[in-house]
Order: structure tokens, then C-alpha cells, then sequence
């Protein structure tokens, strides 16, 4: 069988982007409008912002997504600005990007005298980031090479019967092809875990998943405190326990062995080794695994709703719904034909694959170049890990 290809961003580390972003990278927030400023005067400028504190001790896990981020195939380089005054040194960042090939280049503002001389610098440095974009070589690859993120957000009770198993088949037929995906928001596999034990390739890898499960039920079910993990459009949306959202949760993994579960936190940041299928600690809130789908390498994310959903600049969203009341033209794959028995699963898989490919080939999802995410980041609170005991793995 001959694969699908596509044309990517060749960069210096081996790896084909789909996508070719110049980064502005504020490592703190009072970075912000000399970033934003920046990256208006170049065409693929996207501005990723700390906006938690700038002191580094505590910041580590947000410190490695940004640096992870930054060697994401769809970036061809990166530029990391910091006030000076806080404990970040911008080339915590910059360094390890440009270990990896990237041109990747770091400005300090009170350095530079001050904000309009930083934001003329940075402009320079900005051009030049994005002349080394335009001169990436073009490559064609196999589709086998591409990295797939896989998460649910507005679920409803069609997500659970139809574009959940759809996506879930087309990740089968991804995986089968020689591709890897990556699920995440392992909060909303609570109750599989006796399923997930037995598709896991190792006892190591069943008992890693269970472990990890285990401990973010722990981090956001807390004794005492109204957390709320079942949001009221899911309710609204006919879902009335978390065990049924998480069954129907479960249906986008599909049915393949998973190969592990990669952590994230403040001492690793780990990646896929071989094709397959993978979970993963990117969290169950939107914004942040968009950020953790990035910076574990994803070129794209299959998105299951029934009628939500979000963006994210560095990482195309492909957008999957089965609700027919509330699809619109932000919703790329209509999975609604399941819903009225007019469409099978394996139908809609299909189409999702050839959307995923298409996508791949520099197809644009519905959104993708309207409205605006921001690239948040993410971490676990060390605090509240400690309190709760939970030790990360070494």
C-alpha cells in the first residue's frame, strides 16, 4: 500500500513542520507588548507568554514546555524576551532551542535601554528569524511521520456515540499507517483503567497508568474544596456522571496498545520513542494542552466536541462533532449522520483521516486563521504536589 505524503518544513533536527512559525517567547509577563509588537512586524510571529511569575523556582515544568515548544517541527525559530529583572535568563529557553538546529536568539530589556530599543532589536532579529523560515527546504514525507494529539472539550452525550468512536477509528487507521497519537486529560479516564490495563504493552505501562490516573484524580478531587471537573455544558449536554463521560471519553483512543503514558511535570518531559499510541499528562484544560500537545510534538489535534472549541496557533485543530443543534462553520468534520443511524463510525473515520492529511498537506482547519488563543501555559502547582505527596518520577 502506498502511504499518503505530505509537503513539510524540513529543519536542521531531522524532523518536517506542516506548519513554519517564527516564536516570541516572553518569559514574563511584563514582556508582553514588546513581544506582541515584535511579532506584528513579521508575517508567522506568534507570541507564547509566561504569564505566572518570573521566578524560576517553581516555574520549572512551565520553563520545559516552553523549551519543548520551541523544537516543535511546525517552529523554525524562536526569539525569548525577558524584563532582566526577575529570575528567568532568557537563554534557559534559547539555548536548548538552538541545541536543536533552530536559530534561536534571546533579548533582556533593560539591557537593551528600555522597551523601544528592545522592540527595534527584537524587529531585526525578528526579520531574520523569518528570512531562515522562508528558506526552510520543502520535504516530502510520509504521512507515517506525523505526530497527532487527541483530546475532548464541550463533550455531550453525541460525543460519547459519535465523534468520539470516530475519532477513535481514525486513530486506529493512523496508528496502523505508522503514525503516533497522543491522548491526553488522563482525569477523564477515571473508571477505565481495568480497560486501559489490558491494551497497555507492559505491566510497567499499565501500572504507570494507573499510577498517573490515580494521582490527578488526587490533584483535582480534593476533600473539602468545590472543584468542579464536570462542567455545566457537559450536564446541559445530557452527561450525569463522570464515569459516563469517561467511557464515552475513553471511545477517541481507540483500540491499540498504548505504548505508554508520558509524563509532564517540573523534572521530565517525556516524548514518544516509536510510532503508536500513547497517553500522556497533557491536561484536560484547553488552552494548556494545546501548549503540552505542542511541546510533546504533535503537528496537529483531532478535537471531539458536541459543539465547542478552541484554537491554538503553533498546532492546527481539527474539530470533530456529532451534535447536528449545534455544529457550525467552526466544526471541520460533521459527525452528526451517526447520531441520526444516516453514517457509520467507520464512515466518518475516514473523512477524518483524509481532513488529518489534508491538513498535513497545508490545508487549513476552519478557524485556524481567524480568532485568537492564547498559548497558555500550564504547570502543576509544586505546593500542592508536595501537600498531596505525589512524587514525580526520575
Amino acid at each position: 500500500m502506498t502511504l499518503p505524503t505530505f509537503t513539510g518544513f524540513g529543519r536542521a533536527d531531522g524532523s518536517v513542520g506542516i506548519r513554519n512559525h517564527v516564536l516570541i517567547m516572553a518569559v514574563d509577563e511584563c514582556c508582553e507588548g514588546i513581544a506582541r509588537a515584535i511579532a506584528d512586524s513579521i508575517d508567522s510571529g506568534i507570541v507564547v507568554t509566561n504569564y505566572n511569575t518570573c521566578m524560576y523556582g517553581g516555574n520549572e515544568e512551565m520553563i520545559n514546555t516552553m523549551i519543548h515548544t520551541g523544537v516543535n517541527p511546525n517552529v523554525a525559530g524562536v526569539l525569548v524576551l525577558a524584563m532582566g529583572c526577575g529570575s528567568i535568563d532568557p537563554e534557559l529557553v534559547a539555548s536548548p532551542i538552538r541545541a536543536s538546529g533552530r536559530p534561536a536568539h534571546s533579548l533582556v530589556c533593560v539591557k537593551q535601554k528600555g522597551t523601544r530599543a528592545t522592540i527595534n532589536e527584537g524587529k531585526v532579529l525578528a526579520a531574520q528569524l523569518q528570512a531562515d523560515a522562508d528558506a526552510a527546504p520543502r520535504l516530502e514525507r510520509p504521512i507515517s511521520e506525523l505526530v497527532i494529539g487527541v483530546k475532548c472539550g464541550g463533550s455531550d452525550t453525541s460525543s460519547g456515540i459519535a465523534s468520539n468512536p470516530s475519532v477513535g477509528a481514525a486513530v486506529d487507521r493512523l496508528v496502523d499507517l505508522g503514525a503516533t497519537a497522543i491522548a491526553g486529560e488522563l482525569i477523564e479516564l477515571i473508571g477505565c483503567e481495568a480497560i486501559l490495563r489490558r491494551r497497555a504493552v507492559s505491566d510497567a505501562v499499565a501500572d504507570k497508568l494507573e499510577q498517573l490516573i490515580h494521582e490527578e484524580e488526587h490533584r483535582w478531587h480534593i476533600e473539602g474544596a468545590e472543584v468542579e471537573t464536570m462542567s455545566i455544558g457537559n450536564s446541559v449536554g445530557g452527561l450525569t456522571t463522570l464515569e459516563e463521560k469517561s467511557f464515552g471519553a475513553l471511545n477517541k483512543t481507540g483500540s491499540r496498545p498504548i505504548q505508554d503514558v508520558l509524563r509532564i511535570n517540573h523534572r521530565i518531559h517525556e516524548k514518544p520513542t516509536t510510532p503508536g499510541l500513547y497517553l500522556s499528562e497533557a491536561t484536560h484544560l484547553c488552552g494548556g494542552a494545546g501548549m503540552h500537545f505542542a511541546a510533546l510534538g504533535a503537528h496537529l489535534v483531532l478535537w471531539t466536541t458536541g459543539g465547542a472549541g478552541f484554537n491554538n496557533a503553533i498546532v492546527p485543530v481539527i474539530r470533530v462533532s456529532g451534535n447536528a443543534q449545534l455544529i457550525n462553520d467552526d466544526i471541520d468534520v460533521d459527525a452528526s449522520g451517526i447520531m441520526r443511524a444516516e453514517e457509520g463510525i467507520d464512515s466518518v473515520a475516514e473523512r477524518i483521516v483524509a481532513k488529518a492529511v489534508a491538513v498535513a498537506q497545508g490545508e487549513q482547519t476552519n478557524i485556524e486563521s481567524i480568532g485568537y488563543a492564547y498559548c497558555t501555559l500550564y504547570q502543576k502547582d509544586q505546593r500542592l504536589e508536595s501537600l498531596l505527596r505525589i512524587k514525580p518520577g526520575c
